[in-house]
């Protein structure tokens, strides 16, 4: 929907399709289903008649350029490119020549030429020749307020140099700078080595927090520190684990594919998605030591977990280390719920669960309160204040409180 919508807003005559009737009629109603794009811009581009929205490919037809901007998900430990698979075997049913067809979704390299190239040609037209295929990785980052779509430069890489300058010339209409690649496969890796490093450095910095906990050192006081060097550091830090659509599965897919051709693992990557992965234990863990200290077991425990979203400023719960903490105690007998402005209703522990309205006798009433991730809109000055125990896995409240204990 961003990608759609910047287009609209430059000029461009822009159609979505979407598998989910329901979600077309929203967009059709004027409406958004994501953060990241207000309603006003949808109806704005509703009414010029630049952007319309189907879940049927037919039009597709008409199209001068078609991106593909679906799921790929990994179930069981293998990717599940069956989306791409799916929309790439509509589209090739409706191509016609000189069509630019960009793939945008993240994918192993290998992914456009080996299995959208084929699925297209069916057409019976041939790729780089008769119509182009590209590959650019999405960089979106969902509620970040200070890059959207349309700040962010673009990699590109195509089947030939025909393709990659066709692809070049249409998102430079958009983003301030388009960088062109040697060819889809390096495209498609450039994706990957970005939330690798994400990956193994979101790792890293939990293991030291951890330890940091034990040495009784202040793990964030100390990154902040660190993070005055003004080259040769980046700063993460850490957190109650990872979530989202990209950096838990990501760097799965680059660690699947070499196994197939190398027969060897990519051990660096294999072990931080081990330590990313134990993060929500550990944080259950540190939750019942704190009630132990108290005199408080978790069984009976009344618990309020504050952001369930993968991260602050998204309404996306995708795999969320937050709910995966909060089923945890549930399973463990706490009485659990949550708080958070933009995730109206919840699963927790297969129970559906809606949010609580944040007021200062609520969390009077809690036993402990967990901060899981710094969300927008939440009153953290209320919870410092009336909050008998808290447990801050972000920072979000830091040192403003006596009761607070940070991971």
């Amino acid at each position: 929907l961003p990608v759609a919508v910047s287009f609209a807003e430059v000029g461009f005559e822009v159609l979505g399709v979407d598998s989910s009737p329901e979600r077309v009629e929203l967009i059709r109603s004027g409406e958004s289903h994501i953060r990241d794009v207000e309603p006003e811009r949808i109806a704005a581009l509703r009414d010029s008649r630049r952007f319309g929205v189907t879940d049927s490919y037919e039009r597709l037809g008409d199209c001068s350029a078609v991106l593909i901007c679906v799921p790929t998900p990994m179930h069981e430990g293998m990717p599940d490119l069956g989306a791409i698979k799916d929309a790439s075997r509509a589209l090739g049913e409706v191509i016609t020549e000189q069509t630019l067809v960009v793939l945008e979704s993240t994918t192993y390299p290998g992914t456009t030429e080996e299995i959208v190239k084929p699925l297209l040609e069916a057409s019976g037209l041939a790729a780089g020749s008769d119509f182009y295929l590209a590959f650019s990785p999405e960089r979106i980052d969902p509620g970040n307020l200070n890059y959207s779509f349309a700040d962010i430069p673009k990699v590109v890489g195509g089947v030939t140099k025909d393709s990659t300058r066709a692809a070049e010339v249409l998102y430079s209409q958009v983003v301030p700078k388009v960088v062109t690649v040697s060819g889809t496969r390096e495209a498609e890796m450039s994706k990957l080595i970005e939330n690798t490093f994400r990956h193994v450095n979101i790792a890293l910095i939990n293991e030291l927090a951890i330890a940091a906990h034990d040495l009784g050192v202040d793990i964030w006081e100390s990154i902040d520190a660190a993070a005055t060097k003004p080259f040769g550091f980046t700063a993460f830090r850490p957190g109650p684990g990872w979530g989202g659509h990209c950096i838990p599965l990501d760097p799965s897919y680059l660690s699947w594919r070499v196994r197939q051709d190398r027969w060897h693992d990519l051990r660096f990557i294999e072990l931080a998605h081990t330590l990313n992965s134990e993060m929500p234990r550990h944080v259950v863990e540190r939750i019942g030591a704190l009630l132990n200290e108290v005199g408080k077991p978790v069984r009976g425990a009344r618990v309020l977990g504050i952001g369930v979203a993968y991260k602050g400023g998204t309404e996306d719960t995708r795999h969320s280390p937050g709910l995966n903490i909060l089923s945890e105690l549930a399973k463990r007998g706490a009485r659990v719920s949550y708080h958070d402005p933009l995730v109206p209703v919840a699963r927790i522990n297969g129970r559906e669960v809606r949010s609580l309205t944040l007021t200062g006798r609520k969390l009077e009433g809690q036993d402990i309160v967990i901060a899981l991730v710094p969300q927008s809109n939440v009153d953290w000055s209320l919870v410092a204040g009336e909050a008998r125990l808290i447990f801050d896995c972000c920072n979000a409240i830091g040192r403003r409180a006596r009761n607070v204990h940070r991971l």
